[in-house]
């Protein structure tokens, strides 16, 4: 996966609030990268209404 990459959100590994379950099947652009807590590396995807997250590399795909 690569910075400026289109990916799609297809699963989710935890729990997590109302607004980010709605980003599940949504499209985003690769923004960066975070070092999560030993867990592995996530990467940080924007999406078009401006809003952004992370997600572990597993939780998205290429589009």
């Amino acid at each position: 996966m690569e910075i400026g990459q289109k990916v799609k959100v297809f699963r989710l590994r935890d729990r997590v609030s109302p607004p980010l379950v709605k980003k599940l099947g949504q499209v985003g652009i690769i923004q960066g990268y975070k070092v999560t807590d030993g867990a592995g590396i996530g990467v940080v995807v924007m999406f078009d209404d401006n809003t952004s997250t992370w997600f572990f590399e597993d939780e998205i795909k290429p589009v």
